[in-house]
C-alpha cells in the first residue's frame, strides 16, 4: 500500500500537471509555429506555416511603437495599437502579445477585460489613474502611476486607465500573456451589442427608465469608435 507521503507527492504532481494544462495559451510543441492565415484547417489558434519556409521576416514587425498615435478621432480620447497574432503571425503559440496605448488630455481607456490574458502595463509618458475590479464583492484596486511605473491587471478582471493631465498626452506599453488576448469593452458590449440586449433587461439591471437605456444605446450604435 502506498504511504501517505507518496500519495501526497502524487497529488502535488497532478495539481502541477493540471495547472500547466490549463494555464492561458497552450505551450508550444515545437520551436515555433508561424501562423498560416490562409490555411483551411480550423484549430484552437492558427495552423502552422511550413517551418522550412520560415524567414527572419516572420519574426519581425515594423510596428513603430515609438511613434505617438492620433487620439482626436476617438470620443474617449485614446487609441490602442495592438500587436498580436492577427497582425504578427510569428506570435502564434508563443503566448504573448503587445499593445501601445495613447491617451489625449483626459483620455480614457474605458473599462474592459481581456478574457484570455493577464496584462502588465508600463507607463511610457505622463501620469495615469488606473485600476481593476475583482469578481464579487467587486473590490477596486486603483493607483496613480507615473513614467517608468509598472502595474499588473490580473486575467479577465475589469480594468481601465485615464490620463490625468488636462493639457498633454500620455502613453503606455502593455504586455499580455496571450497571442490573442481579446478585448470586451464593458459599455460597448452592454449598450452597443448587435442585436441589442433587451431594454427590459438593461432597465432592470441598472434600475433606470427605458428612455435612458435607449439614449445610451444610441450613443454606441451611432458611433463605434471604441
Amino acid at each position: 500500500m502506498a504511504s501517505s507521503s507518496t500519495l501526497f507527492c502524487l497529488s502535488a504532481l497532478l495539481v502541477l500537471a493540471s495547472w500547466q494544462a490549463t494555464a492561458y495559451d497552450p505551450s508550444p510543441l515545437q520551436d515555433f509555429c508561424i501562423a498560416d492565415m490562409k490555411a483551411p484547417v480550423r484549430v484552437n489558434g492558427f495552423a502552422c506555416k511550413d517551418p522550412m519556409a520560415a524567414t527572419p521576416e516572420d519574426f519581425f514587425n515594423a510596428a513603430m511603437l515609438d511613434q505617438p498615435r492620433d487620439t482626436k478621432a476617438s470620443k474617449v480620447r485614446s487609441n490602442v495599437t495592438n500587436i498580436n497574432v492577427i497582425n504578427f503571425p510569428g506570435l502564434n503559440t508563443l503566448g504573448i502579445s503587445l499593445a501601445r496605448i495613447d491617451y489625449g488630455p483626459l483620455g480614457v481607456n474605458t473599462p474592459h477585460i481581456h478574457p484570455r490574458a493577464t496584462e502588465l502595463l508600463t507607463v511610457l509618458e505622463g501620469t495615469l489613474y488606473l485600476g481593476f475590479v475583482t469578481s464579487n464583492p467587486n473590490r477596486l484596486f486603483s493607483k496613480i502611476v507615473k513614467k517608468g511605473d509598472v502595474f499588473v491587471f490580473p486575467k479577465a478582471m475589469i480594468h481601465f486607465q485615464m490620463n490625468l493631465a488636462h493639457d498633454k498626452p500620455a502613453a503606455a506599453l502593455s504586455s499580455l500573456s496571450s497571442q490573442n488576448p481579446g478585448v470586451i469593452s464593458i459599455a460597448n458590449a452592454v449598450f452597443g451589442s448587435k442585436p441589442p440586449i433587451s431594454d427590459d433587461v438593461l432597465a432592470t439591471a441598472f434600475q433606470v427608465e427605458k428612455d435612458l437605456i435607449h439614449w445610451l444605446q444610441s450613443q454606441f450604435w451611432e458611433n463605434n469608435n471604441y
